[in-house]
């Protein structure tokens, strides 16, 4: 096994971490995401339909700047 791989793994599990110790302690501060304008519901009876359009561009924009970070000074 390669060391790089090694660091990437454990650089990865505090990232891991970090998010959960986040999500466990602001739960309820974050209740906003998930449910921002633009994301779009579709209820009819029994059916439920969520598409979380504008989270998903939010969360992909927010993980691009991570991946750029760590490539720029990794």
């Amino acid at each position: 096994m390669n060391q790089n791989i090694g660091k990437y793994i454990i650089f990865i599990g505090g990232i891991l971490i970090l998010i959960g110790i986040v999500i466990y302690f602001f739960a309820d501060k974050l209740h906003w995401f998930g449910r921002l304008p633009g994301d779009i519901l579709y209820e009819k009876g029994n059916t439920r339909i969520y598409f979380p359009v504008v989270t998903m561009i939010l969360l992909s924009l927010l993980l691009n700047l991570i991946i750029y970070l760590i490539k720029k000074f990794f």
